[in-house]
């Protein structure tokens, strides 16, 4: 009789690197799974990763034994990682803050190709490529100049809008001093007005 999967855990931990501490043992404790055994072949299994996030399913049985699948490192680290920076910028394509070769393109569809929905290194190829542009990293040849206009513009519109902020910031501040002039002109006329009733007692 076929054992009952009863849970599906998705982790990505760093290759050869799992230990039962948190956050594997958070996660697969509850599970009632052997962390020493989980950790030793997952550790057994990426160690030609070393440096990689890998992605893991581990599938839980009803007699709390296990097995798992490795994926594919995540695109985003794997662009990271080829550009030799630490994140992505802040502004998506908005901001370029690095550029990878098309080689290196070719070299991270070809990783990912086996857990994307694309049929060939060429579908991949574009997928990653977006990938890469929402990170702000270029493409160099593809869409580099592409993306630093973009930047370029980007700039200049965040420069104008900035302008225009400061100065409806300057328009608020005005009318605010005028407001408190009218304030301060109210109080004048109610003192008028209790010495013009004073005058005439």
């Amino acid at each position: 009789m076929a054992k009952e999967v009863v849970k599906k855990i998705k982790l990505q931990i760093p290759a050869a690197k799992a230990t039962p501490a948190p956050p594997v043992g958070t996660v697969l404790g509850p599970a009632g799974i052997n962390l020493g055994e989980f950790c030793t072949k997952f550790n057994d299994a990426t160690k030609d990763k070393a440096g990689d996030i890998v992605p893991v399913e581990i599938s839980v049985y009803d007699d709390r034994s296990f097995d798992f699948v490795l994926k594919t490192p995540p695109a985003g680290f794997l662009i990271k990682k080829y550009a030799k920076i630490q994140k992505g910028s802040q502004k998506g394509a908005n901001q370029v803050v690095a550029t990878i070769s098309q080689d290196d393109l070719k070299a991270i569809a070809e990783i990912k190709l086996p857990d994307l929905n694309a049929y060939d290194v060429q579908a991949a190829m574009n997928i990653i490529e977006g990938t890469a542009r929402n990170m702000g990293v270029a493409v160099k040849g593809l869409n580099d100049q592409e993306l630093a206009e973009q930047g370029r513009e980007a700039a200049e519109e965040a420069a104008k809008q900035a302008k225009r902020e400061a100065e409806l910031a300057k328009l608020e501040a005005e009318a605010q001093e005028t407001h408190e002039v009218e304030v301060i002109g109210e109080a004048e006329a109610e003192e008028n007005a209790e010495e013009a009733e004073k005058t005439e007692e």
